[in-house]
């Protein structure tokens, strides 16, 4: 990449960079599905919808360098006035930088907006030198970091070789920990369980009878399978949910029905019911060999309903449909007795303000080591039976 004939500008929505230019970025391969949360349909959604938009403190400024009015390289950008719906937490960032007399915000924040997903961040399409591109896109969002006075900016669940990239060019590391189940080339849940120490097969077990002792029932629902009807059934039991556990939850009813309109082939809801009474739902994207478990909703309580739904069914149908990995989304230990293994999580972070990057840079030294520790910690508790 040329950058003296490469104009940078921040696009005031997704649509201000357009379908075609976005997902030539995002998918230079032409793969179908490669990855759901970077195509433009995702991201159109999000804010056509209302969901991330300036009114929620996502204000779109999504990065494009162009060249000859052709856009080679894209960063995917928010302006942030809250640190919300990030699931990488700088609260404590900025309660010390405001303490010290800083103003942590308006941040920028390069990520898919509510989705701790791993995945490409610096976009760059076909016929491009990636790396010059990417370094390219971290040079001017530093640059608009600066010109923006916003304080910080974060590239959150980014790939490892972008994150290494990102050191190099001055960026601080930043690592957290998820839980993916793997594939080891299972024909059936059965062949799975096999595979666990015996009292965590006869747990697992013992979870999937009681739930259809309880008379429930599952349907998987792809495409135009899924319904106006079915979202908003969906919907109430999100909102349900959502209300006790976290207040006011982020995505719209009209989230749902553009993400299903646009990229539908790439999504998965898991129906739970009782008969012909729906009680609980999931919703799964699916990349190219990937399952992502995003959210879940349920209109009552079961025990064990939880589990089952969302990381039990979306298993069989990892192993239905040939998937490698299922991606269960932030946090929940709980995860790792069922066959999710601990993965780091990777971000990079521009501190614009010198004295405050350096006491982030000792925090963070500190807490990679201490991530590191646990990760290794937590394998050591994985259920599966040892070999010999």
């Amino acid at each position: 990449m040329n950058a003296s004939h490469v104009i940078a500008r921040l696009a005031s929505s997704a649509g201000d960079v357009g379908a075609d230019a976005w997902n030539a970025c995002a998918n230079p391969l032409g793969v179908p599905d490669a990855h759901p949360f970077t195509r433009y349909e995702f991201f159109d959604a999000l804010e056509q919808s209302g969901s991330a938009c300036t009114k929620t403190g996502w204000r779109p400024c999504h990065l494009a360098l162009e060249h000859n009015g052709t856009v080679e390289a894209l960063l995917p950008l928010y302006l942030k006035s809250h640190s919300r719906g990030e699931y990488v937490f700088d609260h404590g960032w900025a309660d010390a930088f405001e303490r010290a007399g800083g103003q942590y915000y308006p941040k920028l924040q390069a990520s898919v907006p509510f989705t701790p997903v791993t995945g490409p961040r610096l976009l760059a399409g076909a016929g491009v030198d990636k790396e010059s591109a990417q370094k390219a896109l971290l040079d001017a969002a530093a640059q608009a970091t600066r010109s923006l006075d916003a304080s910080s900016l974060h590239i959150t669940f980014m790939t490892h070789e972008e994150c290494a990239l990102a050191a190099a060019h001055g960026y601080l590391r930043r690592t957290d920990q998820q839980f993916h189940w793997i594939n080891q080339g299972y024909s059936s849940f059965d062949d799975f369980l096999a595979g666990l120490s015996s009292s965590r097969r006869r747990t697992l077990r013992k979870e999937r009878v009681a739930i259809r002792a309880a008379g429930i029932e599952f349907d998987w629902l792809t495409g135009s399978d899924i319904t106006e009807r079915h979202w908003d059934t969906f919907f109430a039991f999100y909102i349900c949910t959502g209300n006790q556990k976290w207040g006011q939850p982020y995505l719209t009813r009209e989230f749902f029905s553009r993400v299903g309109a646009g990229m539908g082939e790439a999504t998965l809801l898991v129906i739970a019911r009782r008969g012909r009474q729906p009680i609980a739902a999931a919703l799964n994207f699916m990349g190219e060999r990937t399952l992502f478990g995003r959210n879940w909703g349920a209109g009552e309580y079961v025990p064990f309903l939880h589990f089952e739904t969302c990381y039990y069914q979306a298993i069989d149908y990892a192993i239905a449909h040939g998937f490698d990995r299922v991606e269960a989304g932030a946090q929940g230990a709980h995860k790792l007795l069922r066959g999710y293994s601990p993965e780091l999580t990777r971000s990079a972070h521009f501190i614009a303000n010198p004295a405050f990057r350096d006491a982030v840079a000792r925090y963070l030294l500190r807490e990679r080591a201490a991530v590191a520790q646990e990760t290794e910690e937590l394998r050591s508790y994985l259920p599966f039976r040892e070999e010999g």
